[in-house]
């Protein structure tokens, strides 16, 4: 048994995502008992806790912290046009402010000419730069425009330090060169640098920083074009597979050269002869594709963004026949052209697709039906204030079909659901969505020349859910880090690993009502629960979650992040990407947490037979006893538990005394088993919990999902050689890898938990 003292709050269940923060279990490599020395050791100068029976007398009565109403999940929206009196646009293809300025709007039109205009009542355009030779005073050293087929002026991208370089980074085509390295090539695709040096009125110098011929025998379409600054600080710039001759189907699952692709560079530090450098996490930086890629297998990622908030990449990719795609990519993820368009089969043909091992799926596909999607164009993440219920969802449109979408995710099933938001007016050729610095959508109709912005559309839905954690009943409302007087603490034997944060945990159930335990051992609480958990780095809190029990009998999750000042928390509606010390820190979006908290894990996790057995030092009365027999005592259950069946009794933690293997199962149930097991959402027949036996784990060596992630033999387990296992190469595999295991909510690997289960791995000599 564990023995684990409590001390503050910080309380919190789970709502996060995948594998990593998913649950109300807690993380793997959970750090030691507060009094390792025993029952004995007090660490804040109380008297040490007294063994007792039961820790609790009574049940405190839960008066405050009950699952508040939900929340509307969307709001109607339109599109109105915008800076009207400027008058037709000519051609513009993309709109950007500069980074914290929001005093102007530089747009780039396909022929070349970069413009800006104020934000507030303009009634001009006025030229910043010219990059295409035929116009008047170009910039010197541009190499020419091409705008056939699909060339021309692509995209603009400001550098995040503009106000102190003045570097304004530009995708365009351009004539082919002399001696292309494609022969027969119809242009070049190329990035360039343009610097001011009167804050942006003007741009007069220009420097070359990658190019590349770009198709033959004809291709003119596919050029890609799109480009955008991640929070990384590194340049990211899409390109498609060509289009025309030279075979363009080829190009899709090659990870050589630029075709399909998109690419990541550091501009700041170049390197290797070139006018940038390799971000050392590019998954081809050390060989085996091109060093620039980033992720590849897309026909033509036209359009790309970085949310503001979480980071995260988004990629609109316009398909052949049938589907259109919106992907969110990942660091070395194979978004399946030519194997696949959308999510359906296109061509299996070896030398176009020699694996269907690892491709991933788009998390929206539109099919051409008639008056249907036929050209997706990529859109941005609400993160405004105009219309804060639709926060953190994806805005795009279709350039053909005119359509404008909303895609958000359902809190209820962690799947992403899309609106269309213009049935009517306004339908124009759409190629191109930004924000303001505000967060705030703007929308660009190529052919029409105008600009629009997205507005509410009409009174929006009442949202009475508490904005800050002291509004929710949950916490003390005199001082937030203290819990509510009706919440019971507990913690898990066997943790999930949450990139080293401490975390404390509390249930709030309605006064009367009790909790169920099923066939699995797992908690059922009734209409009404709140599970709490709250999450500490260094001492200081960084987030807490609320997970809710609704009275429609649905579970949702919600994540409030603390000020600086430690006083209050703030509740997010999106997903949100935050430095804390030296690491980033995750706050998951209310339907990232549907995609952990499923019916077959159990809906909170954590809470169950195994995890709870065992011993907990309650700060109110400082005693140290069992938590099962403690919650059985003061009334917390239907019925009587009885003692548990050997198989749910105890799930070990990672750092415990029980045997290797049992510490490795226990580690891999309380980080992967609520996705890996039967219904869990996990690919494939994988089955970790800790009460299935080795043997019907479908683990030992069974090939991956995704392959063998270029490690040669690689399986999901390989006795005695952890270096070729998945579970530990996956583990292992940092930041926002598509590889990475847990998928989201963790980009720090934990090295005392995975080693355990490396240990484990070396142990063993053979599958059962």
């Amino acid at each position: 048994m564990s023995t684990v003292r409590v001390l503050g709050l910080s309380a919190f269940a789970a709502v996060v995502i995948a594998a990593a923060a998913c649950g109300d279990d807690d993380e793997g490599a959970a750090p030691p008992p507060d009094n390792e020395a025993g029952a004995d050791a007090s660490t804040d100068g109380r008297p040490p806790p007294t063994p007792s029976e039961f820790g609790l007398d009574t049940r405190p009565s839960n008066k405050t912290c009950k699952a508040p109403a939900r929340p509307p999940t969307t709001a109607p929206v339109t599109f109105q046009q915008v800076y009207a009196n400027l008058g037709n646009l000519g051609a513009p293809m993309m709109l950007a402010q500069r980074p914290g300025d929001g005093s102007r709007w530089y747009l780039a039109r396909r022929n070349g000419t970069l413009a800006h205009f104020p934000s507030q009542n303009p009634t001009a355009l006025t030229t910043a730069a010219n990059i295409n030779p035929a116009n008047p005073n170009p910039v010197a050293g541009v190499p020419g425009l091409e705008q056939g087929g699909e060339g021309g002026f692509l995209g603009i991208a400001f550098h995040p330090k503009f106000a102190q370089n003045g570097k304004l980074y530009i995708s365009f085509t351009a004539p082919p060169r002399a001696n292309p390295t494609i022969p027969g090539s119809t242009m070049q695709s190329i990035i360039g640098e343009l610097t001011t040096t009167n804050g942006g009125d003007t741009f007069t110098a220009y420097k070359q920083i990658l190019a590349f011929d770009n198709s033959a025998q004809g291709g003119r379409n596919h050029k890609g074009g799109g480009i955008a600054f991640g929070k990384d600080g590194y340049l990211y710039a899409s390109w498609g597979d060509g289009g025309g001759g030279d075979d363009p189907d080829a190009q899709g699952q090659t990870k050589n050269g630029f075709f399909s692709k998109v690419i990541r560079i550091d501009v700041d530090n170049p390197a290797g002869g070139n006018q940038y450098g390799i971000p050392n996490d590019n998954p081809f930086k050390n060989g085996g594709g091109q060093p620039e890629v980033y992720a590849y297998g897309f026909r033509n990622p036209f359009r790309i963004s970085i949310d503001r908030e979480s980071g995260d990449l988004w990629v609109g990719d316009v398909g052949q026949n049938k589907w259109e795609e919106i992907d969110q990519a990942k660091l070395g993820g194979n978004y399946g052209w030519p194997c696949k368009e959308g999510t359906h089969e296109y061509i299996t043909t070896a030398n176009k697709c020699p694996s269907k091992i690892g491709l991933l799926d788009p998390i929206v596909e539109h099919e051409h039906v008639p008056a249907g999607t036929r050209s997706i164009t990529g859109g941005v993440v609400y993160r405004g204030k105009a219309v804060p219920l639709i926060s953190g969802a994806y805005v795009y449109g279709d350039y053909e079909a005119l359509d404008l979408h909303l895609a958000q995710l359902d809190p209820g099933t962690g799947t992403w659901k899309s609106t269309l938001i213009n049935p009517q007016n306004p339908r124009v050729n759409w190629v191109d969505f930004a924000e303001d610095v505000d967060g705030e959508v703007y929308g660009v109709a190529l052919n029409q020349g105008s600009i629009y912005k997205l507005v509410a559309a009409g009174p929006q839905p009442p949202d009475t859910f508490p904005t800050l954690l002291s509004q929710t009943g949950c916490v003390d409302p005199a001082d937030a880090k203290k819990p509510a007087e009706g919440l019971i603490p507990y913690t898990v034997n066997a943790q999930l690993w949450s990139d080293g944060a401490d975390k404390e945990r509390f249930i709030a159930l309605p006064d009367g009502q009790t909790i169920t335990v099923n066939a699995e051992g797992d908690f059922e609480l009734p209409v009404g629960s709140v599970v709490v958990k709250s999450f500490k780095i260094g001492g200081k809190l960084i987030e807490t979650r609320l997970l809710v029990r609704h009275d429609d009998g649905g579970w949702a999750g919600y994540t409030y992040e603390w000020n600086d000042a430690q006083t209050d928390a703030t509740l997010l509606r999106g997903s949100k990407t935050k430095t804390v010390g030296s690491q980033n820190w995750y706050f998951p979006s209310r339907g990232d947490c549907a995609r952990c908290h499923t019916d077959a894990a159990g809906k909170t996790l954590g809470l169950e037979i195994g995890q709870l057995n065992g011993d907990f030092v309650y700060e109110s009365t400082n005693r140290i006893s069992n938590q099962l027999k403690t919650l059985e005592h003061i009334g917390m259950f239907a019925a009587s538990l009885g003692k548990p069946p050997a198989e749910l009794a105890v799930i070990p933690a990672v750092d415990g005394s029980a045997g290797l293997e049992q510490r490795a199962r226990g580690y891999l149930h309380s980080n992967c088993s609520m996705c890996h097991r039967p219904q869990g959402g996990g690919a494939g027949n994988l089955d970790l919990r800790f009460t299935t036996a080795l043997k019907d784990t479908a683990s030992c060596n069974v090939n991956g999902e995704r392959g063998d992630l270029g490690v040669a033999g690689a399986k999901i387990l390989v006795p005695g050689d952890a270096t070729k296992s998945l579970l530990s190469i996956r583990a292992r595999t940092t930041g926002g890898n598509a590889n990475r295991m847990p998928p989201l909510a963790s980009s720090v690997v934990d090295d005392k938990g995975v080693g355990v289960v490396d240990d484990w791995i070396k142990s063993l000599t053979a599958c059962p």
